[in-house]
């Protein structure tokens, strides 16, 4: 666990807020151009992809600490570092790719929107690292990202998805994606249920202030998706919903 720098709910003052913004920002743009330029260059080592996961941790330290973010997570049980998993989170701000970079307990890969890897420099980057490209206005792309995801599963990684598949504007969970559900059940891995808290208030999605506050990562106990059948998807997204609701204390 890491401990807060702050109490989730406490209130940052403007000085505070200020100082987060500018120079939070700032190493958005300067610290992940540089860190992105670093990962093209070693990315190619082998195994493929895991220096650059390992840039992108040092990525999240530094935009935690620069905004001022503190980082309090922990899990309800010890994952096996030697196995594979589909890890779920809500979604609620920028700040979330960060906090679960830092605190993941495997080596994890993210499925992020396809907009981001068109970004030069950056998007090479998350391709290096085997971060999988989702667009679920093509079919075929989708289908494409599917099984990216089943391979890097197969191959030893983790996959972290966010199944509301966007940015929630009121911390309320919006409703579940079906892909990141059939992903699990088709390749069997179990699924982990992780609940974040906190972020929103550091910066929601339509402001680009960052204020000053503690991320709040809670892992719970794995799901096993071959325990349900074959048409029994809805009932295992009940279930994922209300563990997530729960970790995140949205109940």
């Amino acid at each position: 666990m890491e401990s807060p720098s702050k109490s989730p709910d406490a209130r940052p003052s403007a000085v505070a807020t200020l100082v987060a913004t500018l120079a939070g920002s700032l190493f958005l743009i300067l610290g992940t151009l540089f860190l992105s330029l670093l990962a093209i260059v070693l990315g190619w080592i082998p195994p493929r992809g895991r220096v650059v996961f390992r840039l992108a941790r040092f990525w999240s330290r530094c935009v935690l600490f620069f905004s001022g973010v503190g980082l309090d997570s922990s899990a309800r049980v010890e994952l096996d570092r030697s196995s594979s998993y589909v890890f779920m989170a809500n979604h609620q701000s920028l700040f979330d790719i960060p906090a679960l970079l830092v605190s993941a307990p495997v080596e994890t890969r993210f499925m992020a929107k396809r907009s981001l890897f068109q970004i030069p420099i950056f998007g090479w980057a998350l391709k290096l690292a085997g971060f999988v490209s989702i667009d679920r206005k093509s079919a075929q792309r989708s289908r494409s990202g599917f099984t990216s995801a089943l391979r890097e599963l197969r191959s030893g990684a983790s996959i972290l998805i966010f199944p509301e598949g966007t940015r929630s504007l009121d911390g309320e969970l919006l409703s579940f994606k079906r892909g990141g559900l059939l992903l699990a059940m088709r390749s069997g891995f179990p699924i982990v249920p992780v609940g974040i808290r906190g972020t929103l208030a550091i910066r929601p999605r339509n402001s680009y202030l960052i204020r000053p506050g503690t991320a709040v990562i809670r892992y719970g106990e794995p799901l096993d998706p071959t325990a349900y059948g074959a048409r029994e998807s809805g009932r295992l997204g009940e279930e994922l919903r209300s563990r997530i609701a729960e970790l995140a204390d949205l109940d």
